[in-house]
């Protein structure tokens, strides 16, 4: 597939990967069949924005709510990722791709964090770019921890309340180390946030697409990038 290498790239770029379960019924099929095809997707999805120079991927795989669906789905989805993650890891060593993951995590069966535990471990030394699976994760929650570890500084008097600011609060988060996300891509036909990293949405530029997750591909991706490179990026400011 051509690439325009004239366009710009996001350095953060967050996908929402939603429409498993309607794809799979649109062809008559269980649900769990929509989320091994969506876990196609991802290795695609992943591969093609290492080639095209995206620093950070932040991937909301599973969040808290997510919990609240029927425990045979629950548990298949919590096999289907530890299998994931087992399968993939020579495609993250061979293109340089550092794993990590946010989100509560040990809220996760011992399976899937023993496998994510040995991949973000194998990975944590390549640099080329950075994947980050949202797991068990809610924004709220994030949000609520950070102010948490915040309240407890300044209960003991390591911090002063003068001195909590935005580094700070930033500091505290789960995503701190990922930076803002610039470009959010959503699959599916929803809009909405759905309660994903919204401290790091603040000035997120938005894409919406009516493509069911397992269907966006590589040429999905190049059309989402081509949308992020007519926006005029302004932060407040005039141009």
């Amino acid at each position: 597939m051509k690439m325009d290498s004239t366009m710009a790239v996001p350095r953060h770029l967050a996908i929402i990967m939603d429409g498993n379960g309607r794809w799979a019924r649109s062809r008559g099929l269980p649900r769990v069949a929509g989320h091994r095809e969506g876990a196609k997707t991802v290795k695609k999805i992943v591969t093609h924005c290492r080639k095209r120079g995206v620093g950070v991927l932040s991937l909301y795989a599973f969040s808290t709510q997510n919990w609240l669906r029927p425990k045979t789905e629950v548990d298949a989805l919590m096999r289907l990722l530890a299998e994931t993650i087992r399968a993939e890891r020579s495609t993250l060593l061979e293109n340089g791709v550092r794993l990590t993951a946010i989100g509560e995590i040990h809220r996760l069966p011992d399976a899937v964090r023993s496998a994510l535990d040995d991949l973000i471990r194998d990975t944590a030394h390549l640099k080329d770019m950075t994947l980050s699976l949202a797991l068990s994760y809610g924004g709220q929650d994030e949000i609520v921890s950070a102010a948490r570890q915040i309240a407890v500084s300044v209960k003991k008097g390591v911090l002063s309340p003068e001195d909590v600011d935005i580094d700070s609060f930033n500091s505290m988060l789960w995503s701190r180390d990922l930076g803002p996300i610039d470009f959010l891509i959503r699959t599916s036909g929803e809009n909405r946030v759905s309660n994903f990293m919204l401290w790091s949405l603040a000035y997120a530029e938005f894409y919406f697409t009516n493509t069911y997750w397992p269907d966006f591909d590589e040429k999905e991706l190049e059309k989402a990038l081509k949308a992020f490179n007519e926006r005029d990026r302004r932060f407040g400011k005039v141009t």
